[in-house]
């Protein structure tokens, strides 16, 4: 009990700080600073509200204990107190700082071919639709399509507050098992699509210095390699100190395309010093982005069952139709729960 005592002396002493910083003038006029401050103020009230709930109730179990007219309530104070202190070492769990943040998702096709190309681009528009119900906006970046409507690679941002606490979940090998609309013996293919999913970082995090870039302009490229545009607007970014590649070139405006590469370049770049400074966000990354190997998966959605699992947290579902219209709560629930139970346990 000390030690959880301790935990909301220091959380209540947190939000305080935080609640007076929002108050300064200094803090205000900087409006980074205040959006900054502002987050950091609404990730403390949940678990403050909680503390003083906890605190209360905790208070009123003294209190029956110490009362003979009262003592037949202690039960029920007892179980609010256990009720509410379960929901505050998990609210005290440590969280990720980036979980607040706006998401930039990478999806390629994995093994599989056409298949793979073709699931691609039903995972994207599972997310997107994913993104709309949660009440995120969702903007495309680039599309790498094929000439049979499937996707070799797709960039986008999903925006809003939390996106990457719901979608950092998503990241990993997601593969596929159904019988492919040109198979014509009838036989379930396996195929696979790998989904990357980064914080977006702000130009103030992350400083690019211009002279460790290597700027390519080109003609841009439809399915098949013909040529959509008649000047050189695709744009293509390499980082020299990390051989970090993006190119773009979905837009006719090579301004607009160097800005959209600017933008993935500093949520790689972000999420690679993430990574130099946790040793666990490593291992999680190399196992999000994985080599699309048929064997490696986080999640497997098999056609002829009508069935998901997600074998990260042994969860098993008989309706993919509705998750691939984005139906995705019941799983980002589940693992948002496990991480917690896991956060806590560390």
């Amino acid at each position: 009990m000390a030690a959880l005592d301790d935990l909301i002396a220091e959380l209540e002493r947190s939000y305080t700080e935080t609640r007076d910083r929002m108050s300064d003038p200094a803090v205000y006029n900087d409006h980074r600073e205040a959006a900054e401050v502002g987050r950091r103020l609404k990730q403390l009230e949940g678990p403050y509200n909680l503390a003083q709930e906890w605190k209360q109730a905790r208070a009123d179990l003294n209190a029956a204990r110490a009362d003979a007219e009262l003592s037949e309530m202690a039960a029920d104070y007892e179980a609010e107190v256990a009720r509410l202190e379960e929901q505050l070492k998990l609210a005290l769990a440590e969280r990720d700082p980036a979980d607040e943040k706006d998401v930039i998702v990478e999806i390629r096709q994995g093994v599989g071919g056409d298949e793979a190309a073709l699931w691609a681009a039903e995972l994207q528009r599972m997310l997107q639709r994913y993104a709309e119900r949660r009440g995120f906006s969702f903007e495309q970046l680039e599309t790498n399509g094929n000439e049979g409507g499937g996707l070799k690679e797709g960039v986008f941002a999903i925006k809003g507050d939390g996106a990457y606490s719901v979608f950092k979940f998503e990241g990993g090998t997601h593969r596929v098992q159904r019988i492919p609309e040109t198979e014509s013996s009838g036989r379930i293919h396996t195929s696979t699509a790998t989904v990357a999913v980064m914080p977006e970082a702000e130009e103030a995090e992350v400083e690019v210095d211009e002279g460790d870039l290597k700027i390519d302009v080109y003609r841009s490229s439809g399915p098949g390699g013909q040529s959509v545009n008649t000047t050189d607007s695709a744009v293509r970014i390499t980082h020299m100190p990390t051989g970090i590649v993006v190119a773009m070139q979905d837009e006719r405006s090579q301004l607009q395309n160097r800005d959209k590469a600017m933008r993935v370049l500093r949520a790689r770049l972000f999420e690679a010093e993430r990574e130099r400074h946790a040793a666990e966000q490593a291992a999680a990354r190399s196992a999000q982005v994985g080599t699309g190997a048929r064997a490696e998966k986080i999640r497997t959605y098999n056609f002829p069952d009508n069935r998901v699992t997600d074998h990260r947290i042994k969860l098993t579902t008989h309706r993919l139709d509705q998750i691939l219209q984005g139906d995705l709560g019941e799983f980002t629930d589940a693992l948002t729960a496990d991480h917690q139970r896991r956060a806590l346990g560390e």
